[in-house]
Parts: C-alpha cells; sequence; structure tokens
C-alpha cells in the first residue's frame, strides 16, 4: 500500500479496495521483489480476467522509482499478459492517465492500440484515462 500511495497519490485504491481484488478469484497478482535478498517490494501488477470471459483487465501495475527503466514494468506486463492467455484471454484493455507518457509508450510496445477516451476519469484531478486494448498473442507470438 505504501507503493500504491506513493504511485497514485490522489487517486490511490483504499486498503479494502486492494484486500477485496487481492480475495477476488478472477484476479491475478504478482509482487516484484529484488533478488539481492533485501526485504523490499520494487513493483506490483494485477489483472481481473475470469477464466473464460474472454477479456481481462490490467487492473494496476506500480513500480518504484528507484526501479523504474530497468524492464520490471515490461517484465510484469509481459507476465500478467501470459497469465490472460493461460486464461483463456483473447483481449486484455487497461486505462492509463493520458498525462503519463512513460506508461503509454511501455503499452504500445507490447501491442495495445488506444480505442478510446474516458473524458476526466481519474478524480480528483481531472485527467483523461486512455483505453488500450491488446489483442493477445498466441504461444508463438513474441512480444518484444
Amino acid at each position: 500500500m505504501e507503493i500504491e500511495r506513493s504511485t497514485f497519490v490522489t487517486d490511490a485504491w483504499s486498503d479494502e479496495t486492494m484486500r477485496a481484488e487481492l480475495r477476488s478469484r478472477h484476479g491475478y497478482y504478482l509482487v516484484a521483489v529484488p533478488v539481492d535478498g533485501t526485504d523490499r517490494v520494487d513493483g506490483y501488477g494485477g489483472l481481473l480476467a475470469p477464466r473464460g470471459a474472454g477479456e481481462g483487465d490490467i487492473q494496476t501495475i506500480a513500480v518504484v522509482p528507484d526501479a523504474r527503466r530497468h524492464g520490471l514494468g515490461r517484465a510484469l506486463m509481459l507476465a500478467l499478459i501470459g497469465e490472460a492467455r493461460h486464461r483463456g484471454v483473447t483481449e486484455v484493455f487497461l486505462e492509463v492517465r493520458a498525462d503519463n507518457p512513460g506508461a503509454q509508450t511501455l503499452y504500445r510496445s507490447l501491442g495495445f492500440e488506444e480505442i478510446g477516451v474516458r473524458p476526466r476519469y481519474y478524480q480528483p484531478d481531472g485527467v483523461d484515462a486512455i483505453v488500450m486494448r491488446l489483442t493477445v498473442p498466441t504461444p508463438e507470438t513474441t512480444i518484444a
């Protein structure tokens, strides 16, 4: 929750919301810890993908500032996409803040395409959300 609150300062999930997400049988959450054995979390990501639904949503992803720009966000996203594929998902959706070009670039590099905008989605800031979609690649297709 410390990462959640520091990354998503004005629109962080509540403890209750995060707890509910983690308990959901339709969710899949990953936590990234460093290999040096220190007791810290460098990032996390979550997927909502009921088995057989055909669609999934990247619910959240966050990486601490010191661990950014080293491929951790990409690794988390690839793992979430892999789990979506395992659950039979053919399309994955996400929303990203319009004022977060770094995340948008990562998602586009993974094959996500912009399909719409949700005006003033992120509150209380009133920032638009860009809605993106990925057609989940088959196992034979690689995402770079």
